[in-house]
């Protein structure tokens, strides 16, 4: 079954992509979930002003995300957490922990955009890939500093 993508599809292809799926995951997954219309003669003729409009959105989309770049350059998150022996972090600082943080600073940010590949579980200073746009990526500098003894 072929179908023109309506939206970016991870793995799949990009908005006005005309590409080749199962029958089941076009009419069960693309179809109902307004990703993607059948590729018919008559849509195939929609395919150019989609392309067309899509080139501009991106192109805004990507001037946003550049902007909210440069913004990203002077944020830092501080997150305090409890250790144990050898200052080993009980828990851990997690994607939707980052997201929330960038928020309460102002940023809207999803936490699927939040690039990290495993949750930060030792003290210390990292570099955090956040993915505001298929080509701009920032890095948000996350310090995991020591909770103070309360004793």
């Amino acid at each position: 079954m072929e179908i023109i993508l309506k939206e970016d599809v991870e793995n799949l292809g990009h908005r006005g992509d005309v590409v080749k799926v199962a029958q089941g995951y076009g009419r069960n997954f693309l179809l109902p979930r307004n990703l993607g219309i059948e590729a018919t003669p008559g849509n195939k003729a929609v395919i150019d002003q989609m392309k067309a409009s899509s080139v501009r959105r991106f192109a805004k989309e990507k001037a946003d995300a550049e902007l909210l770049l440069q913004q990203f350059d002077k944020v830092e998150l501080n997150f305090t957490r409890k250790t144990g022996d050898n200052d080993h972090l009980f828990g851990s600082v997690t994607g939707p922990d980052i997201a929330q943080a960038l928020e309460a600073k102002g940023f809207t940010i999803d936490r699927r955009k939040v690039q990290l590949a495993e949750p930060l579980k030792s003290l210390g200073e990292f570099l955090v890939p956040v993915r505001l746009h298929r080509e701009v990526t920032a890095h948000v500098k996350v310090t995991i500093e020591k909770e103070a003894d309360t004793e």
